[in-house]
């Protein structure tokens, strides 16, 4: 099973919808608040290169996306 992190912010509707997106595939992950917590934020930023795009979505320690759908 893979360890999937998705980074967000409150009501950002892109990080919803990859959240149910990941859901609805059946896939567990967890789901850091990012604007809220400055320890996440700062791991999201070293995921992202400093990009503040979210939701970034990194799978077993690797970033596999910044944004959803070409959005965030």
């Amino acid at each position: 099973m893979k360890n999937v992190i998705i980074y967000t912010k409150p009501g950002c509707p892109y990080c919803a919808k990859a959240m149910a997106w990941y859901s609805e595939q059946g896939v567990a992950f967890e789901e850091r608040n990012a604007q809220d917590n400055r320890k996440y934020r700062k791991e999201m930023f070293n995921y992202s290169d400093n990009d503040p795009t979210v939701p970034v979505i990194v799978v077993d320690g690797k970033l596999k996306q910044i944004g959803w759908e070409g959005r965030g």
